[in-house]
């Protein structure tokens, strides 16, 4: 298994720079169970689902916490197919045969219920994508479901799903999407952005 995340911070404020350096602690806690790569782009972050997330999750919520309009956008991956093993990535979460759909969106709402509280609102859409399976769209539409009980569901937009809440609750729940969703050992991708201070409108 292989899995992981391209992510890209941008805080909208002219000391940008500041932002995202003081953020970067927030991945100390994280770094000997992730392999990370930088260039000027993105950073690439591969590990397990879970440790991905909360990297994530805690250095967004970091740079949020400076009050300025910060966005987070991260292309995410398990199970690609042209990627190598690799075994900082192991999880027992993802082996075995598929669980019943309804059993699976029974532990993701567990897994949002005890999700942390941040305490920082955050807004994000996402589109899921399971590939290289037949009746993908059932996988889909479970998912949606899943989502539209989770806490955090705003509403369906045009190829993708937005959400709003806690960060904590947020980033929880994409991440049962990636892991509930598809077969177990099966390529699942996720594309994700982020939002949080924005002074737009709702």
């Amino acid at each position: 298994m292989f899995s992981g995340a391209q992510i890209s911070l941008y805080p909208m404020t002219d000391d940008f720079v500041d932002v995202i350096t003081r953020a970067l602690s927030a991945l100390d806690p994280h770094r000997d169970r992730l392999r990370i790569e930088t260039d000027d782009i993105s950073t690439l972050i591969i590990g397990t689902p879970d440790v991905v997330f909360a990297a994530m999750r805690d250095l967004f919520a970091a740079a949020a916490s400076s009050g300025k309009h910060c966005v987070l956008h991260a292309t995410i991956s398990r199970g690609c197919p042209g990627e190598p093993d690799d075994p900082i990535c192991q999880t027992p979460e993802l082996t075995g045969p598929m669980a019943p759909l309804d059993e699976r969106k029974a532990r993701a709402h567990q897994a949002v219920k005890d999700a942390p509280v941040i305490g920082q609102e955050t807004a994000a859409q996402f589109s899921l994508y399971t590939l290289g399976i037949d009746g993908h769209m059932d996988e889909i539409y479970g998912c949606i479901d899943f989502l539209k009980n989770s806490g955090v569901f705003e509403k369906s937009k045009n190829f993708c799903t937005k959400l709003r809440g806690d960060t904590g609750a947020v980033f929880s729940t994409v991440h049962e999407a990636l892991v509930r969703f598809g077969p177990p050992a099966g390529h699942v991708t996720i594309d994700l952005t982020v939002s949080a201070n924005s002074p737009s409108k709702r």
